[in-house]
């Protein structure tokens, strides 16, 4: 029996099967290119609606911990209110431990490229960020920022080592990065679905770390760059990207375009609305209920005028839970963000001329081009933080030290380095360092500070006429900032008249078991000194009385 042959579908057949994949894939492709259109055109309020919906999945939960705060804000030693909380007062805890450690790791270590600002620049045209990812990446439509979390796994981060690390580099106090402006939670945060516990690592990698920093007996601090989400990523609205997509607005945030004054934050217009402040309160205040840091870093821009009076309940809220469990919290801030007596005074990246009478605090990265980790970098020597340390002490401060460990959880070998050079220096002069106080004046020499922030890179060797001064009990401290020639060490400020009369009675160098022969002249303290010196980058001198 002969089959007849089957015959192939006729053209007039097929074209309706063809024609309708056409037009999906069509339709489909409009679809994206349409959530990924530029969005700027669209007004403040109808953005912040997009990331209100986004994120209403939790709005059971922030409010619940908003009832909270609003409760323990007027609960307690403190009110919501500036005049209450210019009480505070800066706990001796702090104010002994003079040195701790910052942390700024999260995704944007991945592209490890320009800076821990790169999620906000990939989207801004023209920048060298946006032409990297452009040719590493491709564009920022197809490859946004969110499809670098699961490159983000933390794979050999190991908290213990870190903390023990940070305890043999001499500091006193830790305080990682919980949110960086690019909104991506580094904690088990129960109002975000865009968490290191929930992506990525799929680890609270800072409760892991805040567990670990505690048992070296160190201090935990807690840092929220949140509120700066609330306009990081409007570049990407400028442009065709993922940041427009509705799907991911509960992690590309608001994104309101940035108003920014190059002046003072007081004529930042920039749009926030009450509901991204509760979020911003809430989050912060879930990090205080969940981890209990004992220090709450802020950056630059809680000062903006729209944020303060959230600021001041989470003020109130954090000094009132403190006290609550018997201890006394402390909150840095930046530039001119709170009452200067109501917390602690940060200068990034920069120092002060002179002996702040308020307690104050310096800011700065072993890094000298980024606070995350990037390729490629270059970083500070030991003796440049040993002498900013030395510097800030005296003038009643203390240093924050920042490092950026990789997307893998691995501390860079420079950076380890230098960490433990300055902790080998602090266990022979920490004596100098730790639990003292200013003298009636920080120093002398004729080197002078650049005073600011972000001078740090600018500051001028120091020499062996640069003297800091620290007090502790009845002991004076005389820190030297090189190593004299001759054998003879010189402070012009020890005479008997700066002594008001106080006799010395014996001087011994840090490091050494022998004292020093010296004489107070007319014009000043003459020591007389080994040849070599016993240790390096600063040398401290006892004088009792």
């Amino acid at each position: 029996m002969v089959r007849a042959r089957r015959q192939p579908l006729c053209s007039l057949q097929r074209w309706p099967l063809l024609l309708t994949a056409i037009f999906m894939a069509l339709t489909v492709a409009a679809q994206s290119s349409q959530q990924t259109s530029p969005t700027n055109s669209q007004d403040a309020q109808t953005i912040d609606q997009t990331w209100q919906r986004a994120s209403s999945k939790y709005d059971s939960e922030r409010s619940k911990i908003l009832n909270e705060v609003h409760r323990l804000a007027n609960d307690g030693p403190y009110r919501a209110d500036w005049q209450s909380l210019q009480k505070y007062e800066v706990p001796d805890w702090y104010k002994d431990a003079k040195f701790g450690i910052f942390i700024h790791w999260g995704v944007y270590s991945v592209p490890a490229f320009g800076s821990e600002w790169y999620p906000r620049n990939m989207y801004r045209q023209g920048s060298d960020e946006y032409k990297h990812h452009l040719s590493t990446y491709g564009p920022p439509a197809k490859f946004g920022y969110k499809d670098f979390i699961p490159m983000f796994r933390a794979e050999h981060f190991d908290p213990a080592a870190w903390a023990h690390l940070f305890k043999e580099a001499g500091a006193k106090y830790v305080v990682p990065v919980f949110e960086h402006h690019d909104g991506f939670a580094m904690y088990d945060s129960g109002l975000s679905d865009w968490t290191a516990a929930k992506m990525g690592p799929r680890r609270d990698v800072h409760g892991e770390l805040a567990n670990a920093v505690r048992a070296e007996g160190l201090h935990l601090g807690a840092s929220s760059h949140r509120v700066e989400h609330n306009f990081f990523l409007d570049g990407g609205r400028q442009i065709e990207s993922d940041v427009n997509d509705p799907q991911f607005a509960a992690f590309y945030g608001p994104a309101h375009t940035w108003m920014e004054s190059k002046q003072t934050l007081l004529t930042d217009w920039t749009y926030v609305s009450n509901a991204y402040l509760d979020d911003w309160l809430a989050r912060d205040a879930e990090i205080v209920r969940k981890y209990k840091p004992e220090l709450f870093y802020f950056d630059w821009w809680i000062g903006q005028p729209s944020v303060r009076h959230h600021l001041m309940d989470f003020a109130a809220f954090y000094y009132n839970d403190a006290a609550s469990r018997g201890s006394v919290g402390v909150i840095n801030y930046k530039q001119d963000a709170m009452e200067e007596h109501s917390a602690v005074l940060d200068v990034e990246r920069g120092q002060l001329n002179d002996i702040r009478p308020l307690y104050w605090q310096t800011d700065t990265s072993i890094s000298n081009k980024s606070w995350g980790f990037i390729e490629h970098d270059s970083f500070k020597t030991p003796q440049a933080i040993v002498h900013q340390l030395v510097d800030i002490v005296s003038k009643n401060g203390n240093l924050l030290v920042n490092i950026g460990p990789r997307p893998d959880g691995t501390i860079p070998d420079e950076v380890q380095t230098v960490l433990r050079e300055v902790g080998s220096w602090l266990k022979i002069n920490g004596e100098a360092i730790y639990g003292t106080r200013p003298w009636k004046i920080y120093g002398e020499g004729p080197t002078k500070i650049v005073e600011g922030a972000f001078h740090d890179t600018e500051a001028q060797p120091f020499t062996a006429q640069d003297f800091r001064f620290t007090t502790k009990n009845d002991v004076l401290y005389a820190c030297e900032l090189a190593w004299p020639s001759g054998g003879e060490a010189v402070i012009h400020s020890f005479t008997a008249t700066q002594l008001a009369g106080h006799k010395a009675a014996s001087a011994s160098l840090l490091g050494s078991t022998s004292p020093i022969s010296f004489d107070v002249q007319n014009d000043g303290m003459h020591l007389r000194l080994p040849i070599q010196p016993l240790s390096k980058y600063a040398y401290c001198f006892r004088i009792t009385f």
